[in-house]
């Protein structure tokens, strides 16, 4: 899968979930991009919403609170230059159909929350705009994962569009518990769906998504904020401040390096170590040359370079040609063949 220019087959994307941590304040927005960049992140990641089409104003409370944080669509059209002039990657999460159709000018790719993921006009609209497309499996089962992805994939097979899908294991909880993040998930969605596969972190702490790049998900999203105590709005203290949003790019990029490729190889820094610790067949006691050699006549020493351990047929039971010491490599040619 490629966002953009990123190709996730050679990289890990490492998206900093801004979300709402901004609080409507668009300065704050800006500086978080400017932050996130810093920490090394590839992406940002902003919730584009009209408060109406989101929540219902019966839920006051909720609603308010939300309405307080919307920002203006021209906010999130500077918000996606600043990202790309600081070498982001602009993604965003519409929660109703007309911010959806105002981002497909503005984003390199959209997400689709937890919450949305049977949200099918949603869904559709996204689709149908060709842009790469990241989906959250909260508060789903296998079943409707496989319904949701299943939805995306007929909606651009019958619009003749060629779409490329991530699927986010994730945990809808605000903070998760660490026996419930499941993390064996992610091997579970690999298994069984040939997209790309990541993880949206909600744990405390950064080690959930360092296990998760462990066990293969290609995308990494973690909630940030520039203040854990920025104010009492929840998701500040489930996020990534700069200082561990820093930490877990560093780890991020160490665990990748560290897990390489799925095959079974001689790495270049084991070749030179070939000869000193692979054996030789030696002579495992001063013999004279005629005698017959027999198995307790052997023995096997570093280095290699002689005759190679199995071979000891073309050995045992032939005369010795030559007086042998004790260590000293033997050869097929220190025995009479015949």
């Amino acid at each position: 899968m490629k966002i953009g220019d990123f190709d996730l087959d050679q990289r890990v994307l490492i998206v900093a979930e801004i979300g709402n941590n901004h609080e409507g304040d668009f300065e704050v927005a800006q500086k978080m991009v400017e932050e996130a960049a810093k920490c090394g992140v590839d992406a940002v990641k902003f919730q584009t919403f009209k408060t109406e089409h989101y929540v219902n104003r019966a839920d006051t409370a909720r609603f308010e609170r939300l309405k307080s944080f919307e920002l203006t669509y021209s906010e999130f059209e500077e918000l996606s230059n600043l990202a790309r002039s600081q070498g982001l990657i602009f993604v965003s999460t519409p929660f109703d159909l007309a911010s959806a159709s105002f981002l497909s000018s503005i984003v390199d790719s959209y997400k689709i929350a937890s919450g949305d993921n049977a949200f099918y006009p949603l869904m559709e609209k996204v689709a149908l705009t060709g842009k790469p497309m990241i989906v959250s499996t909260g508060i789903s089962n296998a079943e409707q994962v496989e319904k949701t992805v299943d939805f995306i994939k007929q909606t651009w097979a019958h619009n003749n569009i060629i779409g490329q899908l991530a699927i986010l294991h994730c945990v809808s909880s605000y903070p998760v518990p660490s026996d419930q993040a499941n993390l064996r998930s992610i091997q579970f969605l690999i298994e069984n769906f040939e997209d790309t596969i990541g993880y949206s972190d909600h744990t405390l702490g950064i080690e959930a998504a360092i296990l998760a790049t462990a066990l293969g998900a290609k995308i990494i999203e973690k909630h940030f904020t520039l203040d854990k105590n920025f104010s009492d709005f929840r998701d500040h203290q489930l996020s990534a401040d700069p200082p561990e949003m820093r930490d877990l790019v560093k780890q991020i990029r160490l665990t990748s390096s560290m897990l390489g490729e799925n095959r079974k190889q001689v790495e270049n820094c084991e070749e030179g170590l070939v000869i000193a610790i692979r054996r030789s067949i030696v002579a495992g006691r001063d013999m004279s040359a005629g005698h017959y050699v027999d198995t307790s006549d052997l023995t096997w020493l570093r280095p290699s370079g002689g005759l190679i351990p199995g071979k000891e047929k073309v050995l045992i039971g032939k005369r010795l040609k030559r007086e042998v010491s004790f260590g000293e490599q033997l050869s097929v040619t220190d025995v009479e063949l015949g």
